[in-house]
């Protein structure tokens, strides 16, 4: 334990002068100091068949989920080398998601996605990827303790560090935390390196867990604290429209830190703290007791204190109340409770629960209010008052052969926040469901006040999605495909329109996705091909592009008997469409006609390799960038972090990346 806080502090220290940190805004919300750490000594090399007792094979781990649903399910650590080399959060996605073209940018699905749970919720989710997944903490069991060190160094400052430990303070009783720790700097708006505020992103999250049972197995109690404190300078986008870059591509962007961004003071700061535990208790044979609960708190921070530069460009369109600079700060709170029972009865497994919930929002903006341009706007704070929401809900599984196949229905109902039904039937060769939502507007679409946006829309109405998926299981020994439909029936859908302000289509539309996942292994090669057709039957408030495509191929081979090397070839193309653009003052992507993105052929080389149990990648990405014309975009004018970089004279690859994974099981 001793040597293993000593790696702790030797790692963090080292990785100091590798992460960068943005300088503080005096006394004003800024990211808290990095701690930084990097690196470790080498171990003299250990047989792990002969000498080493623990390892991945000793230390397994458990999800919630699987207590929730009784199903006692231990999962191994994972040591492969699939898909090792995709830090960027993009990427994990299977590029289902979008940024602003750099790592700790806001970000947005790709695809609709019904709503997940039902009654209010913030709306503000663009900084949600980076902080650690609630439904994602992994409990362990260790048998010894368990220390997971990750690092990665890669071009325009992306660094990233994450740090697990695990032990188990007794045989029933585990503990333990995940840091994670990642910068980016600018790749545009900036004169160079030297520059203080080349800065763009700065990222601290954190998990605390721990898992108890009691000897009789009896009572379970899951806990877990986790935090996100994530900084971003907002840059509004590159000028478009003037001698470096033309809407209509006749002057293509080329990737240069010189060329000007449309805001450079601005930043946006995120804190999170959610508070969750699980416990269940065995009344009986095939019945349980079970409680969850939730204390949540967000906080956001948008502040630009020079309105110069975006009346120059004309990024807002209004300024309420001070012409000058721009504070803002929204706060949401959330208590939630949820009791129920569960069980087995014949071949039924059942769930019934009741949910109380408490929300509220605060708002305040511009609080160095010093002029008033329109004397008849509301005070300078808002807020929705806490609001109790009660829900009760049934779910039932029958098992059909195994634990494999099976038919589930579920419904949750409240009175005043919505209603959700679902129904899955999962089965060898393929797998159906229908769901329908009823969703209210989040609070932030309800309510909202600054010195550039102000609504309140207490007319919006509940939307109403009404989804169907099938899915075909096709497989052999060394391939697979599966072909499948997504269709969505959308009523009272709530977009955000060209201006950057929430309305409402009160009628119907659909969108469909059909699709296929293709893998053939022959020998030591790998291919593997996910393919989408999306059609939306109005695009005029809801934009997807029709074609997505991914694509991998690698091939696996051993080295002196030891080391294990994977190469392969990642390529990714979206067609063209009007994606949206990005409003930094609400954090929300909005609809827009200027600038069509995507269109380009994405291309990643890259080597995994694992010798022992340690795992390291090198990544040269956007490979393909001497292939097109300069100038790709997910987001409407945030290029791309592209291939390569001037850097002290210099043109050398800006995204040649490097990674290392090194576990420690003693």
């Amino acid at each position: 334990m001793k040597k293993h806080f000593i790696l702790l502090f030797i790692w963090f220290s080292v990785l100091g002068n590798a992460l960068g940190q943005i300088p503080g805004m005096g006394g004003r919300p800024g990211p808290i100091p990095t701690g930084g750490g990097g690196g470790r000594g080498g171990r003299a090399q250990i047989d792990d068949t002969t000498k080493q007792i623990y390892g991945p094979k000793t230390t397994r781990f458990f999800l919630e989920e699987d207590v929730f649903n009784n199903q006692k399910t231990l999962y191994t650590i994972d040591t492969s080398t699939y898909a090792f080399h995709q830090y960027n959060y993009v990427q994990r996605a299977q590029y289902q998601l979008v940024d602003l073209g750099n790592i700790g940018t806001a970000t947005r699905p790709v695809f609709f996605k019904p709503v997940a749970q039902i009654g209010a919720q913030f709306g503000y989710n663009a900084y949600t990827p980076y902080a650690y997944a609630l439904n994602e903490v992994k409990f362990y069991d260790t048998k010894s303790p368990y220390t997971n060190m990750y690092l990665v160094l890669g071009g325009v400052g992306q660094n990233m560090v994450r740090f697990d430990h695990n032990q188990n303070i007794s045989p029933r009783l585990n503990i333990g935390f995940n840091a994670q720790r990642f910068t980016t700097n600018k790749q545009f708006g900036t004169s160079g390196p030297s520059d203080p505020q080349n800065n763009l992103a700065a990222n601290w999250a954190f998990v605390w867990h721990a898992n108890y049972r009691t000897k009789d197995d009896k009572y379970t109690l899951l806990a877990q604290f986790n935090y996100l404190n994530h900084f971003v300078f907002e840059q509004g986008g590159i000028v478009g429209d003037s001698t470096f870059f033309k809407t209509d591509r006749t002057v293509s962007y080329f990737e240069d830190a010189n060329r000007p961004s449309l805001l450079r003071t601005a930043y946006s700061w995120e804190r999170r703290s959610h508070w969750h535990v699980y416990q269940q208790y065995v009344k009986a044979e095939g019945f349980q007791l079970y409680h969850v609960f939730d204390f949540r708190t967000d906080k956001n921070y948008f502040y630009h204190p020079d309105l110069s530069e975006a009346r120059k460009y004309n990024f807002y369109q209004d300024y309420f109340y001070n012409p000058n600079q721009t504070d803002q700060a929204v706060r949401f709170n959330l208590v939630e409770n949820k009791f129920g029972a569960k069980g087995r009865y014949k071949k039924f497994d059942y769930r019934l629960h009741y949910r109380n919930r408490i929300v509220s929002m605060n708002g305040n903006y511009d609080k160095l209010f010093r002029f008033i341009i329109n004397t008849d706007i509301a005070p300078r704070n808002y807020k929705i008052p806490p609001r109790i929401e009660n829900f009760a809900g049934l779910w039932v599984s029958y098992f059909l052969k195994d634990s494999t196949q099976r038919l589930t229905a579920e419904t949750e109902i409240s009175a005043g926040s919505g209603l959700k039904i679902k129904a899955d039937l999962v089965s060898k060769f393929f797998s159906v469901g229908y769901s329908s939502v009823l969703s209210p507007p989040t609070l932030l679409q309800q309510r909202y006040e600054s010195n550039h946006l102000r609504w309140n829309n207490a007319t919006f109405q509940f939307t109403n999605s009404n989804n169907v998926y099938g899915v075909l299981h096709l497989a052999t020994k060394n391939a697979r495909f599966e072909p499948s439909i997504d269709y969505h029936l959308l009523n009272n859908y709530i977009y955000f329109d060209s201006l950057a302000r929430p309305a409402q289509f009160n009628r119907s539309f659909s969108v469909l996705r059909l699709g296929a996942l293709a893998e053939w292994k022959p020998g030591r090669w790998q291919f593997l091909t996910q393919f989408h057709y999306s059609a939306v039957s109005n695009d005029k408030v809801l934009r997807i592009p029709p074609i997505f495509v991914n694509f991998r191929t690698t091939f696996d081979f051993i080295y002196a008997k030891v080391l294990f090397i994977q190469l392969g070839i990642d390529l990714h193309y979206k067609s063209a469409y009007f994606a949206d653009a990005y409003m930094p003052l609400t954090q929300q992507f909005h609809l827009q006609n200027r600038l069509q993105t995507e269109g380009y052929l994405l291309g990643e080389a890259f080597a995994n390799f694992r010798i022992n149990r340690v795992r390291l990648f090198v990544k040269f990405a956007h490979a393909t960038n001497a292939i097109w014309k300069p100038g790709y975009f997910q987001t409407p004018f945030y290029p791309v972090v592209g291939r390569s970089a001037n850097l002290f004279g210099a043109n050398i690859p800006s995204l040649l990346s490097f990674g290392v994974n090194w576990p420690l099981f003693d």
